[in-house]
C-alpha cells in the first residue's frame, strides 16, 4: 500500500481532521498569475533586476540559470521513486553523513530532526532527507535507488554552488561591499540539499506543510514540482509561489540580511499541502563559512554557529526560531 510508504502519523490523513489550525481567513492569499519577481542570470551585472527584488521581496524567481532541465527532471524522478518506498526502508537506506527527517524541518547539526518543546502534536506534514553536498563522497549506499540518487544529487549540487556564489557576487557589488572581506559569509562547502515530500491531505484548509519561518541561510535555491503550495509574504499579503518549468526559486535568508544591513529581506514563507495530490521540493541551502563573523550596525558580531545554537535553543526552549531578533543591537539610550 502506499500509505506504507509514509510516517505512521501521515498515513490517515485522507479521512482526518489533522493538526494545525489555519490563519487562510485571517490572512487571504493573492492568487496573481506570477507575483514573484523574475531575474534573468545573463542580465544579473545590470543589477537593477537583482536589488529591486532581494529590497522588496526577498525571493525572486531565476530563469536562463544553466541548470539542465534534463537534471531538474532526473532529480524529481529519483525523488518520487525513493519516497514511495517503505517508511521503515527509508529509514534504514539514508545514513551519516545523511539524515531522514519527518514531522519538523528544524534540524540539529548532525541532521537529526529537532522538535518542538512539548509533544509531537504540531508537526508539520513533511518528510524528507538532508544531503551534505560536500559529505557525500563518504556516503556509501547498499541500495540502487539511493545510489542513484546520490549521483544525480551530487551532479546538482556543483551547478548550485555555481548559482549561489554567482548570486551571492552579484548582490554584494549592488550592495557596495567589498567581495574580498565579505567573500567567506558564502561557503560552498556548507551547502546541503534537502529533499522534501508533502503528503496529501484532504482536510488541506487546516494543514501545513512547513509553518510560517524564514530560512536561516545566506540564499536557498528550491525547485518544486506541479503541485505547487509555497507561499510568501509581502506587505502583510500572502501570495503564491507557481510552479513554473526549468526556473528556480531564490530565497534569501536570514544571514544575507544580516550581512545586507537590512537592506535584502528574509522572507517569510510556509507550505501548504494539497487535499488531492503530493508535493515534492528540493531545496539548496548555503551558509557563511565556519568561523565568518557576519558584522553589521544592526546586529551584534556573530557566526553562523553561534546563530545556529541559538536556533536550536529557542525550538527547545520556546517552541520556535526568534532568528536575527535575538542579535540586534538596542536602540535604547
Amino acid at each position: 500500500m502506499a500509505s506504507e510508504s509514509y510516517p505512521p502519523p501521515f498515513r490517515s490523513l485522507n479521512n482526518s481532521t489533522q493538526i494545525v489550525d489555519s490563519d487562510e481567513k485571517a490572512n487571504p492569499v493573492h492568487d496573481l498569475e506570477d507575483p514573484i519577481p523574475l531575474v534573468d542570470l545573463q542580465s544579473l551585472k545590470l543589477g537593477k533586476q537583482l536589488g529591486e527584488a532581494c529590497e522588496q521581496w526577498g525571493i525572486f524567481r531565476l530563469v536562463n540559470h544553466g541548470v539542465p532541465p534534463t537534471l531538474l527532471s532526473q532529480l524529481q524522478d529519483h525523488a518520487e521513486t525513493f519516497f514511495s518506498l517503505p517508511f521503515e526502508s527509508k529509514q534504514s537506506l539514508i545514513t551519516s553523513p545523511l539524515s531522514y527527517f519527518w514531522g519538523t524541518p528544524a534540524l540539529t547539526p548532525t541532521g537529526a530532526a529537532l522538535y518542538r518543546k512539548g509533544t509531537l502534536e504540531n508537526i508539520n506534514l513533511v518528510e524528507g532527507f538532508n544531503v551534505p553536498i560536500a559529505q557525500l563522497n563518504q556516503f556509501q549506499a547498499d541500495n540502487h535507488i539511493v545510489a542513484s540518487l546520490s549521483l544525480v544529487l551530487e551532479e546538482y549540487g556543483k551547478h548550485l554552488a555555481r548559482l549561489a556564489t554567482t548570486i551571492f557576487e552579484a548582490m554584494l557589488k549592488n550592495l557596495g561591499l567589498d567581495p574580498i572581506e565579505s567573500k567567506s559569509n558564502l561557503s560552498n562547502s556548507t551547502g546541503s540539499v534537502r529533499v522534501y515530500r508533502y503528503p496529501r491531505c484532504s482536510n488541506s484548509n487546516s494543514a501545513w506543510g512547513l509553518d510560517v519561518h524564514t530560512d536561516s541561510s545566506v540564499v536557498s535555491i528550491l525547485i518544486q514540482d506541479d503541485v505547487g503550495g509555497l507561499e510568501v509574504l509581502k506587505d502583510n499579503d500572502w501570495f503564491t509561489v507557481k510552479p513554473i518549468p526549468n526556473t528556480l526559486i531564490i530565497n534569501l535568508g536570514d544571514m544575507m540580511q544580516a550581512i545586507s544591513d537590512d537592506k535584502y529581506k528574509s522572507v517569510t514563507h510556509r507550505v501548504k499541502v494539497n487535499k488531492n495530490k503530493e508535493r515534492i521540493s528540493i531545496c539548496y541551502f548555503v551558509f557563511p563559512g565556519e568561523g565568518s563573523v557576519i558584522r553589521s550596525s544592526k546586529y551584534k558580531p556573530f557566526t553562523y554557529s553561534d546563530f545556529q545554537e541559538q536556533v536550536q535553543q529557542d525550538i527547545k526552549t520556546v517552541g520556535y526560531k526568534v532568528g536575527l531578533e535575538k542579535f540586534k543591537i538596542s536602540e535604547a539610550v
